[in-house]
């Protein structure tokens, strides 16, 4: 089993999206839906063989789906998951400017963080060649936070993973039991993580009774997985291509001990 386990990752590892292209006849659906009245476009990938998969629920950053969300989609589906990328915003590709206004108003009213994000999980979880029984939710950045309220909700998620989360709570975020596998990797350079803020997210997880991980990167910033986050030129946002690699192979060990 440990020897399967292995050859899995290494697997999973040469397969990253950042490393290697996804098959041709690998392809983006895009999926309209709702919520509360506002229409949400994702973007599903189905990497499953005849049967059942699990399936894997993104999350987006703040711009919303933008082409590092689309690839890592892809990449999630190379592994033989059906991975769909969420919309929080009903907009794609945003401007700074237009995706702080998105976020504040995403995790200032209160529930709506939630309620989008279940909504995108109703849609995974409805997909056909999905097993609803596993499902895990994948969120970067904005995202990250997002699945922790699927986890705090406790949705019908086997486990949350953040990539270079945000650890502030939105308006309306519970306190309760958690039931699924958390896995968090920051950097310890990240500027939107302040030490109080994750000193404040262990104390979270141990008062809701949460099997949990947080993984520091030393001298890694803020969006260390997105290779396009060097344009934006902002202080301590950096793409870093050890700390992406390591991330990713955490994820799939995760994602392999839930999931499969």
């Amino acid at each position: 089993m440990a020897q399967e386990m292995k050859r899995a990752l290494i697997a999973g590892f040469l397969s990253h999206p950042c490393l290697a292209g996804y098959p041709a006849n690998m392809t983006l659906e895009p999926i309209s839906y709702e919520c509360g009245g506002v229409e949400l476009i994702g973007y599903l990938a189905n990497g499953s063989t005849p049967g059942s998969a699990p399936g894997i629920l993104i999350a987006h950053e703040s711009p919303g789906i933008t082409e590092h969300i689309k690839q890592q989609t892809l990449g999630f589906a190379k592994q033989g998951y059906v991975a769909f990328a969420l919309d929080l915003f009903g907009a794609h590709n945003l401007d700074l400017e237009e995706a702080r206004r998105q976020s504040g108003l995403i995790v200032h009213t209160p529930g709506l963080m939630y309620a989008r994000t279940k909504a995108g999980l109703d849609v995974l979880a409805d997909q056909p060649t999905v097993d609803p029984t596993r499902i895990g939710a994948v969120g970067f950045c904005l995202g990250g936070a997002a699945v922790l309220e699927l986890a705090r909700h406790d949705a019908r998620i086997q486990c949350v993973i953040g990539f270079h989360p945000g650890f502030l709570r939105p308006a309306g975020s519970l306190d309760s039991y958690i039931s699924a596998r958390v896995l968090m990797m920051i950097g310890d350079q990240d500027p939107i993580v302040a030490q109080e803020d994750r000193l404040a997210f262990a104390r979270a997880m141990d008062a809701s009774s949460a099997s949990w991980e947080l993984h520091v990167f030393g001298g890694v910033g803020h969006s260390f997985t997105n290779p396009a986050i060097d344009s934006y030129c902002l202080t301590g946002f950096a793409y870093n291509a050890d700390a992406a690699r390591r991330s990713w192979m955490l994820a799939l060990g995760l994602l392999q001990e839930t999931l499969r």
